[in-house]
């Protein structure tokens, strides 16, 4: 068995993502907000951080791009992971034991630029 050619790039691309979330983080603490749980794995998804607005729980999806070549970061969060998001909710809210309501975020990196906040997404 040869080495796996797409191994070098998906190294990359995890250590992009991790940047991301460390500097999303750093952003949303800047917005008043307090990140309160990051990479909680759920069966159908993953919530990258998980934060704290006054009394609001805000579940955050990190999207970090290195160029436009295949979209924006926002254009990431289609229907598939915006389900995904949503079961990932569901689980975490069950094991939490929240019982208040969720809002979602979508914070959108791309290298060289500031990161966006999105809230509401959908």
């Amino acid at each position: 068995m040869g080495a796996d050619p797409s191994r070098p790039c998906r190294h990359l691309a995890l250590e992009l993502g991790r940047k991301g979330e460390q500097v999303a983080a750093q952003f949303l603490r800047g917005c008043g907000y307090t990140v309160i749980g990051a990479g909680f794995l759920a069966r159908r998804g993953e919530i990258d951080l998980v934060c704290r607005q006054g009394r609001r729980l805000v579940l955050v999806e990190v999207k970090t791009r290195s160029s436009d070549a295949f979209g924006t970061p926002a254009e990431a969060v289609g229907r598939r992971k915006r389900r995904a998001l949503q079961a990932a909710a569901a689980e975490y809210r069950a094991l939490a034991g929240w019982r208040g309501p969720i809002d979602f975020a979508v914070v959108a990196i791309q290298e060289g630029s500031e990161p966006e906040l999105i809230e509401d997404p959908f």
